[in-house]
């Protein structure tokens, strides 16, 4: 297992360092971030050079990435357009956007492993048929249209709910914008976790543990779940990454000042520090989630074993 793990840790260099770069590249393309910061009247030839030279814009492109490298190792990701440090919106963005990912998360999980679990057991019965067209719905609506649906019912209309969130973004206020984060993720894992509950349920195993005369509790919770888990865990691993980097419709219509805001507003103002440095976390969210998930397979299946 510690042969496996470092294997991996060295085999994320690469792929951080490619990631890295070609983000970096597709960022300084987006154009000349020293126009906007004149606002509407264009700066002076004089301005524009000593804007260029403070931020590091004069240098070539390819010798801005190494500057910007040799900085990450030292913990120092910039600094924003506006003077502020990017290490300071990351301590601000990130733990919302961590907590609002973790709500998601706990939707996935709960909701969509539960309806999978009852609709494979009962496939072809109402109840399957029923789940099945509203996860399709779900998957078929837009999350941004979701949210402003949400907002007007339980916000406006009804009131149940404040519209948006307060700056503290507790966790309390964060549920509704989590469901509607998680709402085609959840959709995916409910009929994801549907068809390998069912697929599973003819299999060997679990007849045999069914003829050894099992409670059904223990078919379902040890054998058939236990096995039937490891693509949804896939799944979900892979999808961590993907709901803090693509919180930002959720975080816009809630007003939630997340990552999500931060590179909304980051790519609105061409300020590409701020831009390349939580793109570079969220890449090495994605890198570690995906060696997480690979770790849960032994766990979960005791017939894989790493070298």
């Amino acid at each position: 297992m510690g042969r496996y793990v470092s294997r991996r840790l060295l085999q994320m260099i690469p792929v951080f360092i490619g990631t890295t770069l070609l983000i970096f590249l597709m960022v300084n393309v987006m154009g000349d971030p020293v126009a906007g910061l004149c606002g509407d009247r264009q700066c002076d030839p004089a301005t524009a050079a000593q804007l260029r030279k403070e931020f590091g814009l004069d240098k070539p492109v390819l010798q801005q990435y190494l500057i910007y490298m040799v900085n990450l190792f030292t913990g120092d990701f910039g600094t924003a357009f506006n003077g502020q440090p990017v290490t300071e919106l990351m301590a601000d963005a990130f733990p919302v956007t961590i907590r609002l990912t973790l709500v998601a998360i706990f939707f996935e999980i709960v909701i969509g492993i539960t309806l999978g679990v009852v609709t494979g057991l009962r496939r072809g019965r109402p109840v399957d048929t029923g789940v099945l067209l509203a996860t399709l719905v779900v998957i078929s609506v837009p999350t941004f249209v979701t949210g402003l649906l949400l907002q007007l019912l339980l916000g406006y209309e009804w009131g149940i709910i404040d519209p948006s969130v307060s700056p503290e973004a507790p966790l309390d206020e964060l549920f509704v914008p989590g469901l509607v984060l998680a709402s085609v993720s959840l959709a995916y894992v409910t009929r994801l976790s549907r068809t390998s509950i069912a697929e599973n349920a003819r299999a060997d195993y679990v007849r045999t543990a069914v003829a050894k005369g099992l409670p059904r509790r223990r078919v379902v919770g040890r054998h058939l779940l236990r096995n039937s888990l490891i693509p949804v865990i896939t799944f979900i691993g892979t999808d961590i990454g993907a709901l803090m980097g693509g919180a930002i419709v959720t975080e816009r219509i809630f007003n939630i000042h997340g990552v999500g805001y931060q590179l909304y507003q980051g790519i609105l103002r061409q300020n590409s520090q701020t831009v390349v440095g939580f793109v570079t976390i969220l890449v090495l969210v994605f890198l570690l989630a995906n060696l997480i998930v690979d770790l849960l397979y032994a766990v979960l299946d005791p017939r894989i074993r790493y070298a």
